[in-house]
C-alpha cells in the first residue's frame, strides 16, 4: 500500500476497493487527499497477489486469432512473437523483482494543478551535482529510465568523475503509471511542461536541465519554449527538427532532390513511419476510449504496445527469439505489466487525444527554442535527426552525437551510451551550480 497517510474515511474507502493496489489506481482518490496541497508525500508500490494471479490466468486464457497471412510484420505483431511473450508472461515472469527495484528508490507524490504527480527523486552524494528532470513517453514509463539512475547519480562508481554527477527526478506523466488520471480534457504537453517546472521549483532546484524522448521530448522542448526560471538547457533523444519543406514533401509523397545522405535517410525513415507506423497514434488521437480490449486483455495490451515503431518491434521480436539485445524479456514485460496493474491503457492514450484537440504544433516541427539544446540521434529512432536539421532547429545547439546503436527507448536499451552523452552534453552548463 502507498505510504500516503489517510483519514479514517479514506481508509474505509480504500478497504472497499479490493482491486486497488495503490491510491493512484482509485479514480479521483489521490487528487482528493488535499485540495491545493503542495506537500510531497512518500510513495511505495505494492500490488496484491490476487492481481498477479488474475493476470496470469487472463494471459493463459487468451483466445488467439489465426496467424497472419504473410511471412513478415506488414499485418502487425506476428502471432509467433506474441505467443512467445504470453508463454513467458504466464509461466516465468516475476513482477515482484521490478516492484522491489522500484521501491529501492525514493518515490513521492505531490499535487500540481489539481492532479497528483508521482516521481522518483534520487539525489547524488556529490555536492555540486546538476539537477535533471527526465520524462518518458508512450508506450513507456518510469521503468525506461531506471538503468540510468545510478550512472547519473553515482558517476564515480560507473566510469565517470564527481564532476559528472546529477540529482535525478523522473516523473510519471499524467494518466501514466502511478500519477493521477486526469478527469477532464486538457492535460497537454504545454500543461505538463508547466507542471514539471513547478515540480522542480517545489523540490528546491533553482538551476536544472531537462531530458526526454517521445512525449518526453515534446514536454521537454515545451519547457524550453516556456523558459521557466532556472532551466539552463535541454537534451533530447528524439529531436523535433523536420524543416517545413521536408514536412510538405512528406505530405505530398515527393522527396526533395537535394538531400544529403543523412537527410535522405531521415526522410526515408519518416516516410516509412507515416505510411506504415501510425496506426496506433491515429486511433488514440481520435478514439482512445474505444480501446476497451486492451484494458480487458493483457495480450491485447502487450501487442498494442509492441506495435509502436517497426525497429523497436523488430528488436523485441528478436528478444523473444532468444537473441541478446539491449532489452530483456523481463524489461519488456515490466513495462507492459505496469500499464496492466495500474489500468492506464486508456488514460495514457488520452494524451494523444488531448494533444490533437488542443494542438501545440506538429510532433516533429521545430518549436523555436532559444535556450541551449543537446541532441543524441540514435540510428533506429523513428528518424535519426541529421545534424543540419538540428543546427537549423536549435540556434543554441551545444551538443550533437550519432550513437552507434540504439532506438526509440534510448535510456532503457542503451543506458551507457545515453549516460555518456548526457555527461558530455551538459558540461558547459554546470558552471555556477
Amino acid at each position: 500500500m502507498s505510504a500516503i497517510s489517510l483519514s479514517p474515511t479514506r481508509r474505509e474507502l480504500l478497504a472497499t476497493a479490493a482491486a486497488a493496489a495503490t491510491l493512484s489506481l482509485i479514480p479521483g482518490m489521490m487528487g482528493a487527499v488535499a485540495a491545493a496541497d503542495a506537500s510531497i508525500r512518500p510513495f511505495n508500490v505494492s500490488f496484491p497477489q490476487e492481481q498477479l494471479e488474475d493476470l496470469r490466468q487472463r494471459v493463459a486464457a487468451t483466445r488467439w486469432p489465426d496467424s497472419e497471412t504473410v511471412k513478415d510484420h506488414t499485418q502487425g505483431v506476428q502471432l509467433a512473437t506474441i505467443q512467445k511473450l504470453a508463454e513467458y508472461w504466464a509461466t516465468d515472469y516475476d513482477w515482484r523483482k521490478i516492484e522491489k527495484k522500484l521501491n529501492s528508490y525514493p518515490q513521492f507524490v505531490t499535487e500540481i494543478d489539481g492532479l497528483d504527480i508521482h516521481f522518483i527523486h534520487v539525489k547524488s552524494k556529490h555536492e555540486n551535482a546538476l539537477p535533471i528532470i527526465i520524462t518518458h513517453g508512450w508506450p513507456g514509463s518510469i521503468i525506461e529510465q531506471l538503468k540510468i539512475i545510478e550512472p547519473l547519480t553515482d558517476p564515480t562508481a560507473h566510469g565517470g568523475s564527481e564532476a559528472d554527477a546529477f540529482h535525478v527526478v523522473i516523473p510519471s506523466l499524467p494518466g501514466y503509471g502511478f500519477s493521477g488520471k486526469p478527469t477532464e480534457p486538457g492535460w497537454t504537453p504545454p500543461r505538463i511542461a508547466k507542471a514539471w517546472a513547478v515540480l522542480m521549483q517545489r523540490l528546491g532546484y533553482t538551476k536544472y536541465v531537462a531530458q526526454g524522448g517521445d512525449w518526453g521530448n515534446a514536454v521537454t522542448e515545451l519547457m524550453a519554449v516556456q523558459e521557466p526560471a532556472g532551466l539552463l538547457g535541454i537534451h533530447t533523444n528524439m529531436a523535433a527538427t523536420v524543416p517545413a519543406d521536408i514536412a510538405k514533401a512528406l505530405s505530398a509523397g515527393t522527396p526533395p532532390a537535394n538531400l544529403g545522405p543523412d537527410e535522405k535517410r531521415a526522410y526515408e525513415q519518416l516516410d516509412d513511419f507515416y505510411k506504415n507506423g501510425l496506426g496506433y497514434a491515429i486511433e488514440m488521437n481520435n478514439r482512445p476510449q474505444t480501446l476497451y480490449g486492451i484494458v480487458d486483455s493483457p495480450v491485447g495490451l502487450a501487442s498494442w504496445m509492441l506495435d509502436h515503431d517497426i525497429r523497436s518491434y523488430a528488436m523485441i521480436a528478436r528478444v523473444f527469439d532468444g537473441k541478446p539485445e539491449g532489452l530483456t524479456k523481463d524489461d519488456i514485460l515490466d513495462n507492459v505489466t505496469l500499464y496492466w496493474l495500474t489500468n492506464t491503457a486508456i488514460s495514457s492514450a488520452r494524451l494523444y487525444w488531448d494533444n490533437a484537440h488542443f494542438p501545440s504544433g506538429g510532433f516533429f516541427d521545430p518549436r523555436g527554442i532559444k535556450i541551449p539544446v543537446a541532441v543524441s540521434a540514435f540510428p533506429d529512432e523513428i528518424y535519426q535527426a541529421p545534424k543540419s536539421w538540428a543546427e537549423s532547429a536549435y540556434p543554441k545547439l551545444i551538443f550533437y552525437n550519432r550513437p552507434p546503436k540504439g532506438g526509440h527507448f534510448a535510456a532503457w536499451e542503451q543506458p551507457t551510451l545515453l549516460t555518456a552523452d548526457l555527461r558530455t552534453a551538459f558540461k558547459p552548463l554546470r558552471q555556477g551550480i
